[in-house]
């Protein structure tokens, strides 16, 4: 079985750590994360209380629950799902990532544990829900990556990951006037590292899960980031162990 520290691609990471200091910043280099987050929550909230039969108007639908937040950046997604009521964990390949989202959470009032590395970082432990948002392009060996994820899910959990698709308006989109005009940092993507859904599927599928949910993730100009059916731009799949 490959380590899935190797997962890893340095020069990402050390892409992601030269933004640490602005993370937290809505108008930064960070603000795309900033819009995309409010829907990537959204998306959450309905897929947690779908599977665990939670109460949609309470507060803390992951109360007594455990989460594992895999490439977290400074922790803006880890930050909300405390929020939820998780005992949240969060690994990142980035040292500066982590320096900046302890000192955030910290300042927040917050008790995230977060590591610097890959998931190998917490290795053995497993979480009833695992998230990696806007990773799994960036990553070295995807197979290997999913296989780390899949591993650290608990037997009732469920893992969801967000990832631009390979498509032309993917490629418009996110590099041609998303980095072309400033509002990504250039060199964020690889347009040929990107996975289809069929790619992603069959990645989770090998690892003994099952996609349980697929949503697009579309971009409207009037209301900006919406979930969709349209899965050109980007999208969202959760998954869950097979029976």
């Amino acid at each position: 079985m490959a380590d899935p520290d190797t997962t890893i691609d340095p020069a990402e990471a050390a892409h992601f750590g030269k933004l640490a200091a602005d993370w937290w910043n809505p108008k930064g280099s960070s603000a795309m994360l900033h819009r995309l987050n409010p829907v990537r929550l959204a998306y959450l909230r309905e897929v947690i209380d779908a599977h665990w039969d939670a109460d949609e108007r309470g507060f803390t639908p992951l109360a007594g629950k455990t989460a594992l937040d895999v490439g977290c950046g400074a922790g803006l997604l880890a930050e909300p799902l405390a929020r939820l009521g998780a005992q949240v964990t969060g690994v990142d390949a980035a040292g500066e990532n982590i320096g900046a989202a302890r000192a955030h959470a910290a300042a927040s009032g917050l008790d995230i544990d977060y590591h610097e590395g890959g998931i190998a970082a917490v290795a053995g432990r497993t979480f009833d829900l695992v998230t990696s948002m806007e990773v799994i392009e960036h990553v070295a060996n995807p197979a290997a990556f999913v296989r780390g994820l899949a591993a650290a899910l608990g037997e009732d959990g469920i893992l969801v990951l967000s990832t631009p698709n390979r498509t032309p308006l993917s490629r418009l989109g996110l590099i041609t006037i998303g980095e072309g005009t400033g509002a990504i940092p250039k060199g964020t993507h690889d347009w040929n590292r990107f996975l289809t859904p069929e790619e992603l599927t069959d990645l989770i599928e090998a690892e003994g899960l099952e996609v349980s949910d697929l949503r697009g993730l579309g971009y409207s100009s009037g209301r900006g980031f919406v979930l969709s059916s349209d899965l050109r731009l980007d999208y969202l799949m959760t998954a869950r162990r097979r029976g």
